[in-house]
């Protein structure tokens, strides 16, 4: 076993979910004092009651990667030095895959050194560090001026893809198909990068039986923070899961609530009581254990 197989880390309790939240798809049976273990691709994750979490495995430093102490540059403060020489670049990122409720956004952007007035002028930066209302300025002005591709996939899609998809190769087939339609619209730079979620080579697993297959792809944890073009990418993809959800609430004359967390099952058996079991799967990912919940408490 190789130094680099091996990664402990202390995690904060928001920390520990977040990871779950990521891999929870691939949960094992516990061991004695940990809270959890996640079995994904080439590598064993377990979270030990203790604080430590121990990421142990082929690809342990891929998966340990977005929870270590790593600078990172902020997008709103940063010219984007350390991309100028890479300049156009196109980048991708997803939004959704996290909330019980709403669709999984996958968008890909092209960026060029003429974009970049525009993108420091926005403040552009991953859109979890923007509030709602700030997106919604915000990306309608990049979708202006940007070349983009944007994948809508709603819950009643969703669950029947998931039926023979995971959640990665569901991430995986979405972000290669937004590159696939954003070629037709502008020809692709030759740096490409995606918000790492899964190891390269698990990643192309995934697309085998795709016909069109974008390749040469740089994948980077937390690239969302050091290039311009998955920043971009993030709004744009959040922007249109919020606009789903506008419409989502519209139809169904409800809020929904956002994340999978305790005020998620309480809103679900809300609408399971207004409009019925049966509907859950129009507004939600059923696979997440929030349905369970919901299910026993009307």
């Amino acid at each position: 076993m190789t130094a680099d197989s091996v990664r402990t880390l202390k995690l904060s309790r928001a920390e520990e979910q977040r990871l779950y939240d990521a891999w929870k798809e691939f949960e094992a049976k516990a061991p004695a004092y940990a809270r959890f273990q996640l079995r994904p691709e080439n590598c064993v994750i377990t979270c030990y009651e203790s604080g430590k979490t121990v990421f142990q495995g082929k690809d342990a430093a891929v998966y340990a990667a977005p929870f270590e102490d790593v600078p990172s540059v902020s997008l709103s403060s940063s010219p984007f030095a350390q991309t100028n020489d890479i300049l156009p670049q196109a980048g991708s990122d997803e939004v959704g895959t996290g909330d019980y409720f709403g669709p999984v956004c996958v968008c890909a952007a092209i960026v060029t050194e003429a974009d970049m007035a525009l993108i420091r002028d926005l403040g552009v930066r991953d859109s979890k560090k923007l509030t709602d209302k700030e997106i919604r300025e915000i990306a309608p002005k990049l979708m202006k001026q940007l070349k983009y591709s944007l994948l809508i996939v709603d819950n009643p899609t969703y669950n029947r893809v998931h039926q023979n998809n995971n959640l990665n190769a569901i991430k995986a087939k979405l972000h290669n198909q937004a590159y696939v339609n954003l070629a037709k619209k502008a020809q692709l730079p030759s740096f490409i990068i995606i918000d790492q979620f899964a190891p390269a080579p698990v990643y192309y697993s995934y697309l085998k039986k795709e016909q069109s297959v974008i390749r040469g792809i740089h994948f980077e944890t937390k690239a969302e923070d050091h290039y311009p073009a998955v920043g971009a990418a993030s709004l744009i993809a959040r922007y249109g899961f919020l606009v789903t959800m506008d419409k989502m609430e519209e139809t169904w004359g409800m809020a929904f609530q956002k994340g999978a967390g305790s005020a998620v099952d309480e809103c679900g058996a809300e609408f399971v009581r207004k409009h019925g079991e049966e509907n859950l799967g129009r507004v939600a990912k059923l696979h997440f254990k929030n349905t369970d919940k919901i299910k026993a408490a009307v």
